[in-house]
């Protein structure tokens, strides 16, 4: 196995050639101005400014008419257009990641100012990726969003996106990725972690992609969050403190404060959390489930000048679980999984820190480079007394990279080209109580992808894309993937009806496994092996439809994606540790529906979100832990598809937030799953090839005093329905749903 330095991966990686490539939080807003004759307005002040901050640029539009703003992270804004002797016009619009919607203002003859319109629920025509936006605000209302390591700004809002085994899954998988101000973060850690990237109330917008990616996307079909921190540009020194108390001795609290100049921006935020409950329990009691957390996240934007963009963003946390058990070792759960002996728990340690560097030749060619920096570890501590067997589990990951953009205009043509590229460095050591002391062990590795792709509008009506990626992983072996991908979108006049269509390949790369000394022992004590992963192949075909009616938004899809090599995990016999796997092959199917809508009766919008899936595999682990002897029949899993543990067919979020008189808001979100595969089908309780369906309810209302003060309070599963949601043998076994959990939580706005 070769072995490299991590500081020669870090050197190896600054040496790679700079080819531009492209990061997703970004878009453009183009525009026209014209008069009633259609003749161009050459001169007018064109103002935009971000819906939800300070943030304001401005520029004159051309002889022709034309303006253009580059480099915008995604969000909302308000585009306003003012000239001498015509009426001043405004348009708001929802710009989202790599797209550059074209606006025509059409003014008047006169002083009259024409009402903004709003574009935040209309279909795109410049994206064939169906993709669903959360802002702060929703994060702060929605019950338990805002918490350091809740997901529910994912899962109530994304069709086909749940918690199970403690892990988010979505689209039938668990390989997702997040980008952070438009820098992809490595980490191929999908069996180790279970600690959020991103604490939520860190986040300003959060866009989460669903498949159908343009080549400058990257790999991961299941889904991609593309985070726009908070920047500062809200905030005039001002500072705000959170601080919440509930049952289970819980709190989450955070302090915030940033600042703005017209060049310069800055947020920054300190966190910690505490809580008697974490993770999911094997049974319907909380018992050994504490689990506590601090970090600190902070970003910077300086506009040098108009050209000229620096952004930094930089974060380092800390997370503690207890792993919990089931106490009562006769248990039907404890046959299968004997956690009644285990006082197990794990420390997690992330840091992230990325820069970028924005640089606008001309209003439709912009580079950026964005030098990034990851830090992961994770942590598996037993103490000696643990029965049947005391394991420790830590690993470190280094991962050092860039990825550097380039996007230009040609004609009806949006040219995309560039590189990603990272070194990965993994420590490793095991332990066992039956070993005599463990074998530390490392691995190294590393990925460069390439892609070059083209967005062609030839009409307001019709966009057209086509490009591939290319991928090398070198690690223990070199595995390369070149994939293509094509798509188009195509709009029906008057009613505004997009249709989509798209085909693509992907190439995922395996995380690093190494393997030596007492867990291989443990392995082959438990019928298992180690073998080498390889990467995850997939290809996906999908079409959707986005209908726009009177401020509502219905966008419904369906897709299937056939995989090769199923990146999956395993647990090492009765023990809480994870392994990555790769299974022979798997099929996920679904339909998926989401609805947003306009703000109803004065008081707040409603939002849906609706997944039909199947989600199954076929054969064999051919790589990872794999099953011994090879070719026994009891490692033969035949080729017939079955349903992988984390199907549910059936998911459904239904929710409304709402601001009423006196300053008042309350938010609810129902919850619906049909049931995940039943994965103990000997036990008499649970006879059915899937398990019961369950449904919660989550509520939460607040009231403000003044500008500096709201206080709220949430019940989440206020019925405290309890029901088994998984055994699919995990940490602590088997795994209940989520108790009622109340909070009251204070937030104070100062200046400073």
């Amino acid at each position: 196995m070769r072995k490299l330095p991590a500081s020669l991966l870090l050197l190896l990686v600054l040496l790679l050639p700079s080819t531009p490539s492209r990061a997703n939080v970004f878009g453009q807003i183009r525009g026209i101005v014209h008069d009633p004759q259609h003749r161009p307005i050459s001169g007018a002040s064109v103002r935009l400014k971000s819906a939800n901050s300070d943030f304001t640029q401005v520029v004159i539009s051309g002889p022709d008419g034309a303006f253009a703003f580059p480099a915008l992270a995604l969000g909302d804004y308000v585009v306003t257009i003012s000239e001498s002797g015509f009426g001043t016009q405004a348009q708001a619009i929802t710009l989202a990641s790599g797209t550059s919607p074209l606006l025509h203002f059409e003014l008047a003859v006169g002083s009259v100012t024409q009402s903004i319109t709003t574009e935040t629920t209309a279909s795109n025509i410049n994206t064939v990726t169906p993709t669903t936006l959360v802002d702060r605000t929703d994060i702060a209302l929605t019950p338990g969003a805002d918490h350091t390591n809740s997901m529910a700004m994912i899962t109530d809002f994304v069709p086909g996106a749940y918690m199970t085994h403690d892990m988010l899954h979505m689209r039938g998988g668990h390989q997702i990725s997040w980008q952070i101000d438009g820098v992809e973060i490595p980490n191929t850690n999908i069996a180790s972690n279970v600690g959020a990237q991103i604490d939520p109330k860190d986040i300003d917008y959060i866009e989460v992609q669903r498949g159908s990616y343009t080549a400058d996307t990257g790999d991961r079909t299941y889904g991609v969050f593309n985070v726009v921190p908070r920047t500062g540009f809200e905030r005039d020194r001002q500072a705000e403190l959170v601080l919440s108390a509930g049952n289970f001795y819980q709190t989450n609290d955070q302090i915030n404060f940033g600042d703005h100049t017209e060049k310069f921006a800055y947020y920054a935020s300190l966190n910690g959390n505490r809580s008697n409950y974490g993770l999911a329990p094997p049974v319907g009691q909380v018992l050994h489930d504490a689990a506590n957390g601090y970090g600190g996240f902070a970003s910077f934007i300086y506009n040098r000048t108009p050209a000229d963009q620096f952004r930094l963003v930089t974060q380092l946390r800390q997370d503690y679980f207890q792993i919990p058990y089931d106490p009562d070792p006769n248990s039907i759960a404890n046959k299968d999984f004997d956690s009644s002996g285990l006082r197990d728990g794990q420390h997690e340690t992330d840091g992230v820190v990325a820069f970028s560097y924005i640089h606008t030749f001309d209003p439709t060619t912009v580079l950026q480079v964005s030098p990034f920096f990851h830090y992961n570890q994770s942590n598996y501590e037993s103490p000696l007394t643990d029965t049947p067997v005391a394991t420790t589990s830590d690993r470190t990951s280094n991962y050092a990279g860039a990825q550097a953009s380039i996007t230009t205009e040609i004609a009806h043509n949006t040219l995309q080209m560039g590189l990603y590229s990272f070194g990965q460095h993994d420590s490793y050591f095991f332990n066992a109580s039956f070993a005599n002391g463990g074998v530390p062990d490392a691995a190294s590795g590393g990925v460069i992808e390439t892609y070059l792709s083209d967005t062609y509008k030839p009409t307001g009506w019709l966009t057209l894309l086509g490009g591939f990626r290319s991928t090398e992983f070198r690690g223990a072996f070199t595995e390369t993937s070149t994939d293509p991908r094509v798509g188009a979108a195509v709009r029906i006049p008057r009613l505004n009806w997009v249709f989509r269509g798209f085909y693509g390949r992907f190439y995922q790369p395996p995380p690093l496994l190494t393997a030596q000394g007492p867990i291989v022992q443990f392995a082959a004590d438990n019928n298992t092996a180690f073998t080498p992963l390889h990467g995850e192949r997939d290809e996906e075909h999908q079409f959707g439809v986005q209908i726009p009616y009177k401020g509502w938004l219905l966008d419904a899809d369906t897709f299937k994606t056939r995989i090769n090599n199923f990146l999956d995990h395993s647990n090492i016999g009765d023990s809480s540790i994870y392994y990555p796997v790769t299974v022979d092959g798997a099929l996920v199917r679904a339909w998926e529906l989401s609805l947003r809508s306009p703000r109803l009766w004065k008081l707040g919008q409603a939002h849906l979100a609706y997944s039909n899936q199947i989600a199954e595999q076929r054969g064999n682990i051919t790589g990872g832990l794999i099953c011994t002897p090879v070719g026994d029949p009891a490692c033969d899993a035949g080729f017939d598809y079955t349903p992988v543990d984390h199907d549910q067919r059936n998911t459904l979020n239904v929710g409304f937030n709402a601001t009423l008189p006196l300053r008042i808001t309350a938010s609810t979100n129902v919850y619906y799953g049909s049931g995940f595969v039943n994965g103990s089908t000997d036990d008499p309780r649970y006879p059915n090839p899937y398990l019961s369906p369950h449904t919660t309810f989550d509520l939460s209302v607040g009231k403000s005093f003044g500008e500096n003060i709201t206080a709220s309070v949430t019940a989440l599963n206020a019925a405290n329905r309890r029901l088994l949601l998984d055994n699919s043998l995990t940490f602590g076994g088997f795994h209940y749903n989520d108790p009622r959990q109340l909070y009251a939580e204070l937030r104070y706005r100062f200046h400073f």
